[in-house]
């Protein structure tokens, strides 16, 4: 009996997606296995001589050195397009690390910032209403002092008078 497998060799693209690739390569398996049942038919009805056994046996060989070598190929293929992939997601994730790690920076600078900002604005809010509350207690004393002007000036526009009442009589 003579097994012939005939494996087609099929060009994948870099573009290509795994499921093509396998829908692909599932065909090629599945042409094979016919073909391969199509020779058991026709040997079945005649005598393999030795010579094609060996002509069929190198023949077999070098088709399959052929199909591995394009597996080869295509293993190549694909594992250097997961590594441009994971190389291409190791720069972005770079990327994106590298740029929060700028933001909470800047964040944290303009959070230090608002903070003193704040704190100053409030030792300048806490001086301004400690001079309110001084003035305010100094007014007091004012008001109390300006009720005496007008009680003294009273007294001083009654004295007026009587000096002046007194230097017109006489």
């Amino acid at each position: 009996m003579i097994i012939h497998f005939v494996l087609e060799e099929v060009p994948f693209p870099r573009t290509q997606t795994m499921e093509s690739k396998e829908a692909t390569t599932s065909e090629t398996l599945d042409h094979n296995h016919r073909q391969h049942h199509e020779e058991e038919d026709l040997e079945g009805n005649s005598d393999p001589t030795t010579a094609e056994t060996e002509t069929s046996s190198s023949i077999s060989q070098q088709e399959i050195l052929r199909a591995v070598d394009a597996v080869e190929r295509d293993s190549i293929a694909i594992s250097d397009s997961f590594s441009s992939l994971f190389a291409s997601l190791r720069v972005a994730l770079s990327e994106v690390t590298s740029r929060s790690v700028d933001h909470v920076q800047c964040f944290n600078d303009a959070a230090g910032r608002l903070q003193e900002s704040a704190l100053d604005s409030a030792t300048k809010g806490n001086l301004y209403i400690n001079s309110c509350l001084r003035l305010n207690e100094e007014m007091r004393g004012i008001d109390i002092l300006a009720m005496q002007l007008k009680v003294l000036r009273r007294n001083v526009d009654a004295l007026d008078t009587a000096v002046n009442s007194l230097v017109r009589l006489h």
